[in-house]
């Protein structure tokens, strides 16, 4: 197979977390690799995709593993809102999803999101293997919406406009860990839910928000309702959106991508405090709740004046058993932040996992409330390095410390490919 040349480019200066003496350097790779292709899809009066399978809404890389070789995962494959259809596809959403509220177009309905094993050495990268992810039976999940009544959902539409069916077993991968025994962890925005997979793919368990195990009945597999209830009211589509483990895979940390919309998406739209979590594998069970304040729209340049939701988490990981690396980012640009939780206010089980509660945590002055969040410190910003690829998604390490970084294409809806960064230099201490 040939692989696309690399592109590497040095570049000085200083930054926060960066020596004084030179700024990071960064290695572009690309990849040719007939897997990474899903073929064509044409829309009849419109225009034909080209698409491609989007690996990098994740990444990890096993300690010990081979240098340079990270397992990655999919999501819940192509898909964009009927709203969008004329900009993308050239046709009118409002005639091809006439009379769907909430509709969303999946091209590739049977899509089954995946866990790859790739290879990234000097020339590009490569797919090793794919996994993908499949009910206990060995079915393979899809992308589809649950047929959720505990939290808000959409209508899935295949490319014709016909309404395709909500499935309980079907998942949106967004975050993945692998551990020493080769399964893995994964973190899932819609429903919003972590998983606990085999080596071979197939789902052990699901854990969802309490009292909603019941919108997953015909999942099968089992489900646990072992998250906070008050998680129903994530903002649909951000919902939990990365996963890290503890260098001792004792404790699982994710993070909601977003504040709650909570009471309702008013408060969503303005709010900075998320919720990170802390999932004991040996007690099974959570055992810590903080708060990380999304980074200020203010401080992303040119993007100022968007509402303060544009901001995400999107991915984690672990540094040691209090510090983790997070992706805070918008469409445009990418912070890499440095957090702590030592020193920070636990505030599981607490009055902000009620419901009632008013105001909610998304609508209160921390400081005001007497509660500590996770300290922040920034350590690399993309907007200083316009060759990095928009919306990063997966982060790992390599073997000298390196980062990998990696993008989410979103299949290749809108034109983009996959593209892998490594970069050297960073500080993170």
């Amino acid at each position: 197979m040939r692989r696309a040349g690399l592109v590497a480019a040095s570049l000085l200066g200083s930054c926060l977390g960066f020596s004084a003496s030179a700024g990071p350097v960064i290695e572009l790779y690309r990849s040719d690799d007939p897997q990474l292709r899903l073929g064509s899809v044409a829309f009849e009066g419109g225009k034909t995709l080209e698409l491609s399978v989007g690996i990098g809404s994740a990444a990890f890389r096993r300690p010990g593993a081979p240098d340079g070789v990270f397992v990655t995962v999919s999501d819940r494959g192509p898909n964009f809102p009927c709203g969008e259809a004329k900009e993308i596809v050239g046709v009118d959403g409002a005639q091809l999803c006439a009379g769907i509220e909430g509709g969303r177009i999946y091209p590739l309905p049977d899509y089954s999101p995946t866990i790859y094993r790739i290879e990234v050495k000097e020339g590009g990268f490569r797919i090793l293997q794919a996994i993908p992810i499949t009910d206990r039976a060995g079915r393979p999940v899809t992308g589809m919406p649950n047929p959720l009544t505990k939290a808000t959902t959409e209508t899935p539409v295949d490319g014709r406009g016909g309404k395709l069916q909500p499935r309980a077993s079907a998942i949106d991968a967004e975050g993945i860990v692998e551990l020493a025994d080769g399964s893995f962890w994964i973190g899932e925005e819609n429903a919003t839910s972590i998983l606990q997979v085999g080596a071979d793919g197939k789902v052990v368990r699901r854990l969802v928000p309490a009292g909603s195990e019941g919108d997953f009945a015909e999942a099968g597999y089992p489900v646990e309702g072992k998250l906070p209830a008050i998680l129903t009211k994530r903002q649909l589509n951000r919902g939990i959106e990365s996963m890290a483990v503890s260098p001792d895979e004792r404790f699982l940390w994710f993070m909601l991508q977003n504040p709650l919309a909570n009471p309702d998406a008013k408060a969503y739209q303005a709010a900075r405090n998320t919720r990170l979590f802390r999932y004991d594998r040996v007690e099974d069970r959570l055992v810590g709740e903080y708060v990380y304040e999304l980074t200020p729209m203010a401080e992303f340049e040119g993007e100022q004046s968007k509402a303060q939701s544009t901001a995400r988490v999107s991915e984690l990981t672990a540094l040691d058993g209090d510090r983790l690396l997070v992706v805070d980012r918008t469409e445009r640009t990418t912070k890499l932040v440095l957090i702590d939780t030592r020193g920070a206010t636990n505030i599981l089980g607490s009055k902000w996992d009620d419901p009632a509660t008013s105001p909610s945590l998304e609508q209160i002055s921390l400081a005001e409330a007497g509660i500590v969040p996770v300290t922040k410190k920034l350590v690399f910003d993309t907007s200083a390095h316009p060759e990095l690829p928009s919306k990063i998604e997966g982060v790992a390490f390599f073997a000298d410390g390196s980062l990998m970084l990696v993008n989410d294409d979103d299949f290749g809806i809108e034109g983009r490919r996959t593209v892998i960064a490594r970069v050297r230099g960073l500080e993170l201490r």
